[in-house]
């Protein structure tokens, strides 16, 4: 069996430090041998310069001796059929790791993502920050709670608008609220408190049925709210809107027109739910 490359290469160099001091040794010797005169040479002293002259000879020859001839690798055979079929099977079978590790990469990168994105606020934090953490809330419940529009309308029917009911009853929870209108007949009040009692305002929100104030006219509704001093009143009546500039410090004028107001901190908004953000 043939020894390892590495073994030889070894070898060979210990041989050749063990030579160069044996090199060394012997110039010292010569050194010595020239200052003795020619005729005074015995024969010790000529065997040591022949020695001497002889690992010279070796050492230079070992150290040019030409690398040894690298090994010709074999050249390989196309494969056959039935390792490339074998090849192609091993590929295959380890597709399902490289997908595996991908979505492994893609799973870990997305909970990063969503454990560093901002938090969104929740429906309670966006109202109190809209109200200017205001705390008693006065709103006209026709064009704003109810569908209906006009108080002819509630002599038959009472509809609680689906989209504003999140945020009433968000604003429930947070404010006090007092709901208010200008009806015809104790008929329209009766089909007004059926239709937030069916929405669910009085059992799932903070507001009973003390707080929803009905009157005649459209000053009994002004009177109504200079009388409670809200933090904010909510109306579509730009006339009543005017009226109360002066004494409430905010107001929310609901339309569909949005109209640029100069006195007081009043807002404009297609609706009450678009005012949040809904």
């Amino acid at each position: 069996m043939a020894e390892p490359p590495s073994s030889l290469s070894s070898f060979k160099d210990e041989l050749i430090q063990l030579i160069k001091r044996l090199g060394t040794y012997l110039a010292l010797k010569m050194s010595n041998l020239f200052s003795i005169s020619l005729q005074k040479l015995d024969p010790r002293s000529v065997g040591a310069i022949a020695g001497l002259a002889v690992a010279i000879v070796f050492t230079y020859r070992l150290t040019r001796s030409p690398a040894p001839p690298t090994r010709r690798q074999p050249k390989r055979q196309a494969p056959t059929t039935s390792s490339t079929a074998i090849s192609t099977q091993s590929n295959i079978t380890l597709m399902p790791s490289g997908v595996y590790s991908s979505s492994e990469d893609l799973r870990a990168q997305n909970t990063f993502d969503e454990f560093f994105q901002p938090v969104k606020p929740t429906l309670g934090q966006i109202v109190r920050q809209k109200l200017n953490e205001g705390r008693k809330v006065t709103c006209r419940l026709l064009g704003v709670i109810l569908e209906e529009s006009s108080p002819e309308e509630l002599q038959t029917k009472a509809t609680v608008r689906p989209s504003v009911l999140d945020v009433l009853l968000e604003i429930t929870k947070i404010c006090d609220l007092y709901l208010m209108e200008r009806v015809i007949d104790y008929e329209s009040e009766k089909n007004v408190l059926l239709a937030l009692e069916n929405a669910g305002i009085f059992t799932s929100g903070g507001l009973v049925k003390d707080k929803v104030l009905f009157c005649s006219t459209e000053n009994g509704r002004t009177s109504f709210v200079r009388q409670l001093e809200p933090d904010w009143h909510i109306d579509t009546n730009p006339e009543i809107v005017s009226q109360l500039a002066r004494f409430i410090k905010y107001q929310l004028h609901v339309s569909p027109v949005k109209t640029e107001w100069t006195m007081g901190k009043v807002l404009s908004s297609p609706s009450l739910e678009q005012f949040f953000g809904f």
